[in-house]
C-alpha cells in the first residue's frame, strides 16, 4: 500500500480497454462499487462517480471513472482537506479493492450481460452526461500542478487574487520590519529603553493595519478588514492560503465570485469583530476569520442541496470534522484566535444560507429580500458592537503600571540601609528613594483612577490605590524617625505601616 502525497492526494490508474467495450466496464464498475458498498452518485456513458463509506480512518474518497477514447481513467482522490498532505494510503487501498471486486463481478455477469446493458442504457438516459463539470472535485482536477492555484480560470478567480495579495503583502511586510528592527535596534544601541522598544514596535504593528480593540472603537474601522491580509510568520501564511485554497476549488463555482468574495471579506469582519470584544490589548491579525467562513458557507451549501445527495453526505462530514479540528485547536492554542474563527464561521454559515436557500413559494420580491437581509443583518451587528462594547483603556493602565512598579522598586535601597550609615545618608536615601518616587505613584494612582477598566485591571487597580498610599505613609513615617531619633529605631507607627505596605505588595489577591 503506497502513500500518495500532495496537495489534494490522489491515486489514478489508466486501464487499455482494448475489445472490452466501454459500457460494459461501466456495468462491472457499478455493480463493484455496490458490492464494496461506496455510494453511486453519478453515471452516464462516459464515466461515473462514486464515494467510499465513513469510517474512524476515512472521511470518503471520490472514486470516478472516466472513458476517454480506449482507456478508462480510474482514480480515487481525497475529498476534504488532507492534514500533512498524505492519503495514509487511503486511495491506492480504494483502487486494490475495487479491481480486486472488478475481477469478481466481471465473472459472476457473464450469462447476465443483455439484461445489465439493458438497464444501464435505461439509466444513463436519463443520466446528465455534463455532470462531471459540474462535480463537487470539477474545480480542483483542472489543476495540473501548483502553479495553476495562483492563475484565475472558470470558477476560480477570486481565489488567487485574495492568495496572490495576501502572499505579495507578506512579503512587504516582512521587508519592512527587517528594515523597521535594524533601524531600531541601531538607534537603541547606545541606551536601550525596553518600555520605549515595545512601544515602537506596538506602533509599528498598529501601522500595518492589524486589528486590535481600541483604535477600532475609536473609529479606524478599516482595521476590520486590512488585518486580514496580515500574518504575523510563514507557517501562518501558508496553512491559511492551503485552507483558502481548498476552499475556493470547492465552492467559488457555486456562489459565483460576488457572493464568494462578499461572504469571505463581512465573515473576516464579524470574526475581527468578535475578536476585540474578547481580547482588550492585543493586536489581531490574519485571514482565519475569513478563511473559516467559508467553511461556515461551505456547510450551509450542503445543508441548501448544492451538491448532489451522494456527494453532500461525503462532503458534509468531511467539512464538519476539518471545521471541528480547526476550533479544536483554536481553543487550546495560546496564540490562536478562536473567537475571530467562531465569529467567521457562524457569520458565513448565515450569510450563505440567506443568499442560497431555495424558497418554496414564488415570490417577486424573494431576491431583493436575499440581498437586503445580509448587510441588514450585518449592519446591525456592527453598530451593535461598536456601540456597546466598552472602551477599555487597558494599554493605557498598562503603562502606568510599569511607571508604578518601576518607582516601587526604589524602595529597595531603602531596605539595604546600613545601620552604621550616617543620619544625613540616610534622610538623603529615604528622600530620594522612597519619597520622590512614592509621590510620583500618588500622581500615577490619581490617573488610574478616571480609567475604565475591565473587572480584572479594576481590582488591579484597588490594590495599586492600596499600595501607592500605604507606600507613601511608610516611608514619611520613616523619615520622619530618623530624623527626630538619634536612637535610628523606628516607631511602632512605622513598623505597622512598613507591615501593611509589604502585606498589600505580596499578598495573593
Amino acid at each position: 500500500m503506497s502513500v500518495s502525497w500532495g496537495y489534494s492526494p490522489k491515486v489514478e490508474k489508466f486501464i487499455p480497454l482494448g475489445d472490452f467495450p466501454a459500457d460494459k466496464y461501466l456495468i462491472v464498475a457499478q455493480q463493484a462499487i455496490e458490492n464494496l458498498g461506496w455510494k453511486l452518485s453519478h453515471l452516464s456513458e462516459t464515466g461515473l462517480i462514486a464515494y467510499t463509506t465513513i469510517s474512524f480512518q476515512s472521511y470518503s474518497e471520490e472514486i470516478s471513472i472516466r472513458i476517454h477514447g480506449n482507456f478508462a481513467v480510474v482514480k480515487s482522490e481525497c475529498v476534504g482537506i488532507q492534514m500533512f498532505f498524505n492519503d495514509y494510503g487511503k486511495n491506492d487501498l480504494n483502487l486494490e479493492k475495487f479491481f480486486h471486486e472488478f475481477e469478481y463481478v466481471e465473472f459472476h455477469l457473464k450469462d447476465v450481460w443483455d439484461d445489465r446493458l439493458a438497464k444501464f442504457n435505461a439509466l444513463i438516459a436519463e443520466q446528465d452526461d455534463l455532470y462531471f463539470e459540474k462535480a463537487p472535485l470539477a474545480t480542483k482536477n483542472k489543476i495540473k500542478n501548483v502553479l495553476y492555484l495562483f492563475f484565475p480560470q472558470k470558477g476560480y478567480t477570486v481565489t488567487p487574487a485574495l492568495v496572490i495579495v495576501n502572499v505579495l503583502y507578506f512579503i512587504i511586510v516582512s521587508l519592512l520590519s527587517a528594515v523597521f528592527f535594524r533601524y531600531l535596534l541601531i538607534s537603541q544601541r547606545q541606551h536601550f529603553d525596553v518600555y520605549k522598544f515595545v512601544e515602537k514596535v506596538k506602533d509599528f504593528r498598529l501601522a500595518l493595519g492589524v486589528n486590535h480593540r481600541n483604535t477600532v472603537l475609536n473609529g479606524q474601522f478599516w482595521r476590520l478588514v486590512t488585518h486580514q491580509f496580515i500574518h504575523g510568520s510563514v507557517s501562518h501564511l501558508f496553512f491559511n492560503m492551503y485552507a483558502l485554497i481548498y476552499l475556493g476549488l470547492m465552492i467559488e463555482n457555486k456562489l459565483g465570485w460576488k457572493k464568494y468574495l462578499f461572504i469571505y471579506l463581512l465573515s473576516g469582519v464579524c470574526g475581527g469583530l468578535i475578536s476585540l470584544t474578547v481580547h482588550q490589548e492585543s493586536i489581531m491579525m490574519g485571514a482565519s476569520g475569513a478563511i473559516m467562513g467559508l467553511y461556515g458557507a461551505f456547510i450551509a451549501l450542503l445543508v441548501n442541496k448544492t451538491f448532489e445527495k451522494k456527494a453532500t453526505q461525503a462532503l458534509l462530514i468531511s467539512t464538519l470534522i476539518v471545521s471541528f479540528l480547526v476550533l479544536l485547536n483554536g481553543s487550546f492554542g495560546k496564540r490562536v484566535d478562536n473567537a475571530a474563527h467562531i465569529g467567521g464561521f457562524v457569520s458565513g454559515f448565515i450569510f450563505c444560507y440567506l443568499l442560497t436557500f431555495k424558497l418554496t413559494v414564488a415570490s417577486p420580491l424573494k431576491n431583493w429580500i436575499r440581498y437586503a437581509a445580509c448587510p441588514t443583518l450585518f449592519a446591525i451587528f456592527f453598530a451593535g458592537i461598536i456601540i456597546f462594547s466598552p472602551k477599555y483603556q487597558t494599554e493605557e493602565f498598562k503603562v502606568l503600571t510599569f511607571k508604578f512598579n518601576r518607582n516601587l522598586e526604589n524602595l529597595n535601597a531603602i531596605t539595604r540601609l546600613k545601620i552604621d550609615l550616617p543620619k544625613d545618608a540616610k534622610l538623603k536615601s529615604i528622600k530620594e528613594d522612597g519619597i520622590e518616587p512614592m509621590e510620583k505613584n500618588l500622581a500615577i494612582i490619581k490617573r488610574m483612577d478616571s480609567l475604565v477598566l475591565k473587572k480584572e485591571d479594576a481590582k488591579e487597580r484597588d490594590r495599586k490605590v492600596r499600595l501607592g498610599k500605604a507606600s507613601y505613609r511608610a516611608v514619611m513615617l520613616m523619615y520622619s524617625d530618623i530624623k527626630g531619633d538619634s536612637t535610628y529605631r523606628y516607631s511602632k507607627q512605622t513598623s505597622d505601616a512598613l507591615s501593611e505596605m509589604f502585606t498589600i505588595l505580596y499578598r495573593a489577591e
